[in-house]
Formats: structure tokens, C-alpha cells, sequence
């Protein structure tokens, strides 16, 4: 059985764009790590800058949610 809260990749945060010819270029930075929730099919709030940090969360979450 799949967890009801897993940890996915946060969204890339983009940083600076330039163009070059008649392509556009974008730098982007990782965003962090987000909880999504199996259930509800969303991503939660708020994101961890660390995987280490969104899994003690996420692994909080899921024995909460095993308890009831």
C-alpha cells in the first residue's frame, strides 16, 4: 500500500533568463523539497530546504494518519 504522504522535488525557482540568438535561457535553482499528499492530490505547504528535514516530516505525517 502507497503512503499518503510521499516527498517530491519542489518546483525549480528560476533565477535570471537571457536570450541568446533565438534561443532563451533560464538559470534556475532547486526549490527545495515539498510533501505531497496521495490523498488529496496536492502538494503541501511549506517546503524543506533539506530531504532530510521533509522526510522526519513526512514520516511525523504518516504515523499520525496510521494512529486513527
Amino acid at each position: 500500500m502507497q503512503p499518503r504522504f510521499v516527498i517530491v522535488p519542489a518546483v525549480p525557482i528560476e533565477k535570471e533568463s537571457f536570450r541568446l540568438g533565438g534561443r532563451c535561457y533560464a538559470a534556475t535553482e532547486c526549490g527545495g523539497f515539498d510533501i505531497y499528499d496521495n490523498q488529496a492530490k496536492e502538494r503541501l505547504k511549506p517546503s524543506y530546504p533539506s530531504r532530510v528535514d521533509a522526510e522526519v516530516q513526512c514520516r511525523q505525517m504518516n504515523l499520525k494518519v496510521g494512529l486513527r
